[in-house]
């Protein structure tokens, strides 16, 4: 069967981010509008060309997260509960992963609550830690956020797989959510905090409060509106690229190998440049004047976060601290 995708389709969540130029502007005020539009509205709002492709692409980024990006992540920290936790990870991740491709309703939203659940014992650690170490440092403070955010994922994702709205956000928002919360959340914030690890100066620090901080206000910005998400973008992507500076740093110090410097030289070349379409997108909305469309974004900004930024920068730190710590992972 050609043409539109139907409410059920498989890849029904990952749709609403890519439409034709014609709906995309009326898709995200949908979207924001919260439970005035309803599910079957949204539905209207349907792709064309090749939005099809583009879908599948934000599904396997998607898939990228759950399965590699946060047990990556998780590796990098040394703290036994953690460490078992990344163990277990497969168990939780490879449900939600395949929640992606079903069609919404209970075969869907099983394997996404089993996702959930294994969000949750991450989250769970964050307030014990905290009573650990007793620590409101900046590093510490993103690694705390990072391990909430996956969670925040999650439960957008349960609720949009089962096919029903939350706090008033519709699916399309929804499905935003999820990479979201998985990049320039997990993965932004535990960077962020690793960066600031490295480098405890006046940028680490600034970058380890300001990654959270930002993400945080952006998430705002839905329920505020446009000009308090263009707040939130700016934050984020000064945090953002307060961690490219740094890594750009650390790649032209001596110790990195060739491979090592290529992965910290791509990843803040990236991190510049899809924060910079992060900022002309929220101005564009907040201001009317002309951005990116929604595909573009997913292609470009969505993408090159994932691969760019936080593939190439978890690579990276896992072979610095191979080479720096060869007995064990990086407090």
């Amino acid at each position: 069967m050609t043409g539109h995708p139907q409410p059920d389709h498989p890849c029904a969540p990952l749709c609403h981010y890519l439409s034709d130029s014609s709906t995309e502007t009326y898709a995200l005020n949908a979207f924001k509008k919260g439970p005035k539009v309803g599910s079957t509205e949204l539905e209207r709002v349907q792709l064309s060309g090749t939005g099809g492709v583009m879908s599948v692409l934000v599904g396997l980024v998607v898939m990228l997260g759950m399965l590699v990006i946060v047990p990556a992540g998780l590796g990098l920290v040394a703290d036994p509960a953690l460490e078992r936790i990344r163990r277990l990870w497969p168990l939780f991740a490879v449900p939600g992963a395949l929640s992606l491709w079903l069609p919404r309703g209970a075969a869907a939203t099983a394997p996404a609550a089993c996702y959930a659940l294994g969000t949750l014992l991450l989250a769970a650690h964050a307030p014990r830690r905290l009573a650990r170490t007793r620590s409101t440092r900046p590093a510490e403070i993103a690694l705390l956020t990072a391990l909430v955010t996956p969670s925040v994922a999650a439960l957008a994702l349960v609720a949009e797989r089962g096919g029903h709205e939350l706090f008033g956000f519709g699916l399309g928002i929804l499905a935003l959510t999820v990479p979201h919360f998985h990049f320039a959340g997990f993965a932004a914030a535990l960077i962020a905090g690793l960066v600031c690890r490295a480098d405890d100066g006046r940028a680490g620090r600034f970058a380890a409060l300001s990654v959270p901080l930002g993400t945080l206000l952006v998430l705002a910005g839905y329920f505020i509106g446009d000009l308090a998400e263009l707040g939130g973008a700016l934050v984020l992507t000064a945090g953002m690229w307060a961690v490219a500076l740094l890594t750009r740093r650390t790649a032209r110090r001596p110790g990195p190998d060739r491979a090592t410097r290529a992965l910290l030289t791509a990843s803040a070349a990236v991190l510049v440049a899809t924060m910079l379409l992060a900022l002309s997108w929220a101005l564009g909305e907040a201001t009317g004047l002309p951005h990116p469309s929604l595909t573009w974004m997913a292609a470009t900004h969505g993408v090159g976060n994932a691969l760019g930024f936080a593939l190439c920068s978890l690579l990276a730190l896992r072979r610095l601290n191979d080479r720096t710590h060869p007995e064990g992972r990086t407090a």
